[in-house]
């Protein structure tokens, strides 16, 4: 399997000359070609979903020793199903448009020249990500489809996982014409070789999928660009002039869907004039399911459950990745969206409310890559927003914000036409 190096820095350079031939070749890499490997990924990925899930089961078993919470778990298991979805998603890519070479305007510049802008590759892609092997697939598939080559680094949970996918997807594309070296998965899940992956020369950019630690650990070391995925402190603000059935309903599966993903909610802000009525049916319905309810004081006042702890000043800040709930009692639209903005991550928020105009001003004012009204953060994904599969959902500003998908993996190339001019 060509995706596994050892982790010196040496393999690692070898890996990264591999991979920026291969995005060379990539870039040229005809449209049908790309999508004829994506279709035998998708088949081997059918073929081979035995000795994928026997994998995962080994991944689990260690996982359930090691402690993992059942949201964890959750987020790492794979069965039938989700084998035959990362299968369905790489075919869906393969019908998306090729991006690549799009050309985007024309226009006419001085002494007469041809002035045009078009689509390309970003180059060489790494993705370090952390106990989700779908992603694996779903990185590989967008990275192919928008001519890049990829560098994969999973997290130590879903190593056999990651494993068995990449080397099928590696061995599927290239049987069908792709560069060799499109798709590499770093083998070896130690803090040094994440660090030597961030500082990778060969890398054109760096995605980070994961939680505060890895992005912290990106900002101080990474010394190629990079765009910042996955932390996701996402709050639900119910209004004063909400419907608290509307609002239950919102925060249950905002919370409960699947709460070890980026964009669960971890902080509910509830306005003091509906808390009364909506606190003590809201957090009994989110308590039913298993939530750990982490209070202030006000919101403590107001409802007696066990579930129900003191919030921290840390579990303002906190994605939980688990059934545990920040809740805070506010006074206004104003307090909410100084709470938010003060530890908000910039990745989804959601308000509930009647008012047309504190909706339009939330909308407005709440500075994050997807803004909800009377709505779950839970939508906030590529595939929801009609994008297919997506890399990462980035909570920056540059150059891709939001679920990002395979045009968001692309640059833009200036091209010029001339007929012998010279500038004077």
């Amino acid at each position: 399997m060509s995706g596994t190096v050892d982790t010196t820095l040496a393999g690692l350079e070898k890996m990264g000359r591999r991979a920026r031939e291969a995005a060379r070749l990539l870039a040229v890499t005809p449209t049908e070609t790309k999508n004829a490997a994506l279709r035998a990924m998708a088949r081997a990925l059918r073929a081979g979903a035995p000795h994928i899930l026997a994998q995962n089961r080994l991944d689990l078993d260690d996982g359930r020793q090691a402690g993992l919470t059942n949201a964890l778990l959750d987020r790492l298991a794979l069965n039938d199903e989700r084998v035959e979805g990362m299968a369905a998603g790489l075919e869906e890519i393969a019908e998306f448009r090729d991006p690549v070479g799009e050309v985007l305007e024309m226009w006419n510049g001085e002494k007469g020249i041809r002035i045009g802008k078009i689509r390309v590759p970003l180059g060489v892609v790494g993705i370090i990500y952390e106990a989700r092997p779908n992603v694996t697939a779903d990185s590989a598939g967008l990275c192919l489809k928008s001519g890049n080559a990829v560098i994969l680094r999973g997290g130590r949970e879903a190593l056999r996982s990651n494993e068995a996918i990449a080397g099928l997807l590696s061995e599927a594309a290239a049987g069908a014409g792709a560069p060799a070296d499109a798709v590499q998965l770093l083998a070896t899940t130690d803090h040094e070789s994440s660090i030597a992956l961030m500082r990778l020369p060969y890398l054109d950019v760096l995605i980070p999928r994961g939680g505060k630690k890895l992005k912290d650990s990106v900002a101080e070391n990474a010394r190629v660009p990079y765009i910042m995925t996955g932390e996701g402190n996402c709050h639900t603000f119910v209004d004063a002039s909400a419907d608290v059935g509307m609002a239950v309903d919102i925060a249950v599966n905002a919370k409960c869907q699947r709460p070890a993903v980026c964009n669960a909610m971890e902080t509910l802000l509830v306005h003091r004039d509906i808390a009364p009525r909506f606190l003590p049916v809201g957090l009994a319905a989110l308590a039913e399911r298993g939530v750990e309810l982490r209070c202030d004081e006000e919101s403590r006042r107001l409802v007696s459950l066990p579930s129900v702890k003191a919030a921290s000043e840390e579990d303002w800040g906190t994605e939980f990745y688990d059934l545990i709930l920040a809740v805070k009692v506010v006074g206004g639209l104003d307090e909410a969206i100084e709470h938010i903005t003060r530890y908000g991550s910039g990745h989804s928020e959601a308000i509930v409310t009647d008012s047309y105009a504190n909706a339009q001003a939330f909308l407005a004012r709440v500075d994050a890559a997807a803004v909800y009204v009377n709505a779950s953060t839970r939508f906030t994904d590529g595939g929801v927003f009609g994008f297919g599969a997506e890399i990462g959902i980035s909570t920056q500003k540059l150059h891709a914000r939001g679920p990002m998908g395979v045009e968001q993996l692309t640059s833009v190339k200036f091209i010029i036409y001339g007929e012998g001019q010279v500038r004077g």
